[in-house]
């Protein structure tokens, strides 16, 4: 039940707001010998134009597989909102210090002790080409309800908002 946006401005605006919302989310690579491979990775700008950013270490494996396969999928999942979003797109090792430095976050020194100058740091790019998100608003009792009258009726329940958007 894939619906149109009113307008792609609106779905990119709600994209956006998801993804500000989520903060947290699964990079999704190929690995060498054809495996999806998915880990845990926080996002660097919650401004999203377009373009996701990622600290990373260069000798990483995401790393190398993206340099063998650059398309990638980042999935969100905000529990909060009950809404998730999948953003496919390609991905590059993109090393710009005064961005770094504009994206880093003191948190980010558990991983990357010696801030921006720690051996091998650099910034992965994913350039959305599309994405695509489900927003279920309401809170949990309202969602279950929902599910108990669709058990009941038969029919299939009110999943809320799902909609695709090009970049």
């Amino acid at each position: 039940m894939s619906q149109q946006p009113t307008s792609a401005e609106d779905g990119r605006r709600r994209v956006t707001e998801l993804i500000r919302d989520a903060r947290i989310c699964l990079l999704t690579t190929t690995a060498v010998d054809g495996r999806l491979v998915s880990r845990p990775m926080g996002l660097q700008e919650a401004e999203f134009d377009g373009d996701l950013w990622f600290f990373a270490y260069a000798d990483s494996a995401k790393v190398r597989q993206i340099r063998v396969n650059p398309q990638v999928n980042v999935g969100f999942s905000d529990q909060r909102h009950h809404a998730w979003v999948s953003v496919a797109g390609t991905a590059v090792e993109q090393w710009d210090r005064a961005r770094a430095g504009r994206l880093w976050n003191p948190l980010l020194k558990a991983w990357f002790p010696d801030g921006l100058d720690t051996p091998g740091i650099t910034l992965l790019r994913v350039h959305a080409g599309s994405a695509e998100y489900w927003d279920a608003p309401g809170n949990r009792v309202v969602n279950l309800l929902g599910l108990a009258r669709a058990a009941v009726t038969g029919q299939p329940p009110e999943a809320g908002e799902n909609r695709e958007v090009s970049y």
